[in-house]
């Protein structure tokens, strides 16, 4: 039985219309696309060479022609490290479904395919570095901040040596390392951070607080307890503490009832 061709809109009404497909009728009255030779596409496990261009990249691809574009995405995220869901395959000017397969859609050996990125994808892309980079540029301000309060926190521990031995301590050397200190608690209010960049900065807050709450133990001739904190700090949203030192504790009460004398 000779078999007969047809070309064009063959089978549109039936929704079976394939853009630049040949068709032919087989015997039973089955409509299938038609193999020629040389085509590259001759028959299942056919393996075909096609190109696909992903900006100015090349990559030259030996597949099944039975295969879909779905699993051409797969092998392309090998190629270009981008996963199938980020990846939009033009074939004839025409974005191609992950469920098409090439060779119905006129894919051949040699064949030409574009790759590009989804748009959506790559402004997420976008967004997670300059996160990346704020988290970065916060820890590397937060550390800077951190290698003071060291310096500043070994003179705290020699004034705490120095009052618990009973040597005299004068006041001025308190309120130096206080202003010291509250400086330092306000470049840490300064640095935009994310992630663990905000983590690091809350860290170090309480650190300086810390050390603020025991000059001022000190100061009042206290000797201060790890286990208990006096001073009370006001919270805010941004996680940090008040940048208003508290006032200096006093052992006793100052009046201004002044006892006469002859």
């Amino acid at each position: 039985m000779k078999k007969s061709q047809v070309k064009g809109r063959v089978g549109a009404e039936n929704g079976t219309e394939r853009e630049g497909v040949v068709w032919e009728m087989r015997p039973g009255g089955m409509l299938v696309q038609k193999r020629e030779e040389g085509d590259g596409v001759s028959g299942p496990g056919t393996v075909i060479k096609i190109r696909v261009s992903h900006g100015s990249s090349q990559h030259d691809l030996s597949l099944p022609a039975q295969f879909t574009f779905g699993e051409l995405k797969r092998l392309l995220s090998q190629e270009t490290g981008l996963e199938p869901r980020e990846q939009r395959l033009l074939f004839r000017g025409k974005e191609r479904e992950d469920h098409e397969w090439l060779h119905m859609v006129g894919v051949k050996d040699m064949a030409k395919i574009l790759l590009m990125e989804d748009p959506a994808s790559k402004e997420r892309k976008l967004d997670e570095m300059k996160r990346d980079q704020g988290v970065t540029k916060g820890c590397e301000a937060i550390n800077k901040v951190r290698a003071e309060v060291n310096k500043l926190a070994k003179k705290v521990t020699v004034l705490e040596s120095s009052v618990r031995n009973g040597t005299k301590v004068v006041e001025k050397e308190f309120n130096v390392l206080t202003e010291l200190l509250m400086v330092q608690l306000l470049n840490l209010d300064g640095i935009e951070a994310e992630g663990e960049a905000k983590v690091q900065r809350r860290i170090e807050v309480r650190r300086v607080q810390n050390l603020v709450e025991t000059l001022d133990s000190l100061k009042a001739g206290k000797t201060p307890n790890a286990a208990t904190v006096s001073t009370k700090w006001e919270t805010f949203e941004s996680g940090l503490g008040s940048l208003q030192a508290p006032a200096p504790l006093s052992s006793s009460r100052v009046t201004q009832d002044w006892e006469p004398f002859d």
